[in-house]
C-alpha cells in the first residue's frame, strides 16, 4: 500500500489534515517534524537555534529516508522538505504526493504564534508578510512535483480530507 505524502508551505494544514486523513484511511500518521524532535530530544526551533538549518536538514533527510522505507503511512512533511530533490525522489518512490496550498494571508494567520516557525520568527509583522510571500514564490516550483493539489484557504480540515480521499479513490491509491 502506497504512502500518502503531504507537502506544502508552512501553515497550509499538513499536520491537522494528515491526522484526519490517516484516521479516514486507517493508516498510521507520520509527522516528519515530530519524528525529528523525538530523535533529537528538542524542538525544531531549538534545533535551529542550537545547531542551525543545515543540521536540521540533515536530520530531516534521515527522517525522510526512514519514512519512505515504510508503506501505508500518511506522512506530513515540513514546509522545506521539498527543497532537497533526493527527499522528493524517496517520497515519490512509494507515495502519492499531495500539495496543500493557502494564500499568504491565511498562512500569516495560521503561523502568527511566534516561537514555532524558526524561518519566520526573526521577522517583524511587515517583514514577516514579505518573508512568507518571498518563500512561497521561491518554493512554488518545488511543489509542482505533487500528483494533486488542494487550496486549503477556504476549506475546513475535514473538507480537505474529503477532497484528498476522493482523489485517492479516483486514482486507485486507496479505497477511501
Amino acid at each position: 500500500m502506497k504512502n500518502v505524502v503531504l507537502i506544502g508551505f508552512m501553515g497550509t494544514g499538513k499536520t491537522s489534515v494528515g491526522r484526519l486523513l490517516a484516521g479516514r484511511l486507517g493508516c498510521a500518521f507520520h509527522d516528519l517534524d515530530r519524528k525529528i524532535e523525538e530523535a533529537c530530544g528538542i524542538s525544531i526551533p531549538q534545533i535551529f537555534a542550537q545547531y542551525g538549518e543545515p543540521y536540521f536538514r540533515a536530520r530531516e533527510k534521515e527522517a525522510v529516508r526512514a519514512a519512505a522505507a515504510r508503506s501505508g503511512l500518511v506522512i506530513a512533511t515540513g514546509g522545506g522538505t521539498v527543497k532537497d530533490a533526493a527527499n522528493v525522489a524517496l517520497l515519490k518512490e512509494n507515495g502519492a504526493i499531495i500539495c496543500l496550498t493557502a494564500s499568504v494571508d491565511v498562512v500569516l494567520a495560521r503561523t502568527a504564534h511566534v516561537g514555532d516557525r524558526p524561518v519566520l520568527d526573526a521577522k517583524d509583522a511587515g517583514d514577516r508578510r514579505q518573508a512568507v510571500a518571498d518563500l512561497m514564490a521561491e518554493r512554488r516550483e518545488l511543489y509542482d512535483v505533487a500528483d494533486y493539489s488542494v487550496d486549503t484557504s477556504d476549506l475546513s480540515p475535514l473538507q480537505v480530507v474529503d477532497d484528498i480521499a476522493g482523489y485517492l479513490k479516483r486514482e486507485g491509491v486507496f479505497r477511501a
